[in-house]
């Protein structure tokens, strides 16, 4: 048997309970307003309730920002790992816009707030940003249109895994430090033993050569390799 479908007005009563708890004289659809809460003095609280968290929800919450600055949006909780990282991210959302969110359990009608509206003051991660500047630097040219997959990128450890390449494939079987040399690729060497791209054998101890993905390889890029330069060593190291 099918359950029924989960509505807004299956929200309110939880809702109204928990908020009642805290202190608030609470009302439904006051105007166009879901719930309306008054506490003393304070100013009014506003939640906007929704079965699922929509685009549409955050609108409307956004809208009420413009008659009091504690404005919710409330869902019902869900299960499962998918609600959990949507949560996580809706949670991330609210934050940044200055919203609160609260989720609520039906079949117990428990309450939980995620998120309390509040001036958004993001943290910078100064990791990222320096990976993101080191990644801007060292990439040759402009390879990728934005919007772009993952998958297949050209990204400056390409261009230097494909620099590596384009000298073994011109001077066969060559030492390590010959290829750094050649390619202006510092750390050729790790480059080629960790072979992240399946290009490089060790056929010597220090000595490689192209493995057969590597001989397709420059047939594959061959229009790169053909415009790809030696890294110049002045470069920011990797």
């Amino acid at each position: 048997m099918a359950k029924n479908p989960v509505r807004e007005t299956d929200l309110y009563a939880p809702l109204k309970s928990f908020l009642e708890g805290q202190g608030y004289e609470v009302k439904g659809e006051i105007g166009a307003i879901d719930v309306v809460a008054q506490r003393g003095e304070e100013d009014l609280l506003i939640v906007e309730m929704k079965t699922s968290f929509t685009l549409s929800v955050v609108h409307q919450a956004i809208a009420r920002q413009a008659i009091s600055d504690i404005v919710y949006i409330a869902i019902p909780r869900g299960s499962g790992a998918p609600f959990r990282k949507s949560l996580k991210a809706n949670t991330s959302l609210c934050r940044r816009l200055g919203l609160g969110l609260i989720t609520i359990r039906l079949k117990d009608g428990l309450v939980e707030t995620h998120a309390d509206p509040s001036p958004y003051a993001p943290r910078k991660s100064k990791r990222k940003k320096a990976d993101l500047l080191r990644e801007f630097a060292r990439r040759t040219g402009d390879p990728n249109k934005g919007g772009s997959t993952r998958r297949g990128l050209m990204t400056a450890y390409r261009q230097d895994a494909l620099r590596c390449l384009q000298v073994l494939s011109e001077q066969g079987p060559t030492k390590a430090a010959q290829v750094s040399k050649e390619s202006g690729v510092e750390k050729a060497r790790r480059l080629m033993a960790d072979n992240h791209y399946g290009w490089f054998d060790r056929v010597e101890t220090g000595i490689y050569a192209l493995s057969s993905g590597g001989q397709k390889a420059t047939r594959e890029y061959q229009e790169t390799l053909a415009s790809l330069k030696p890294r110049d060593q002045t470069e920011i190291a990797s």
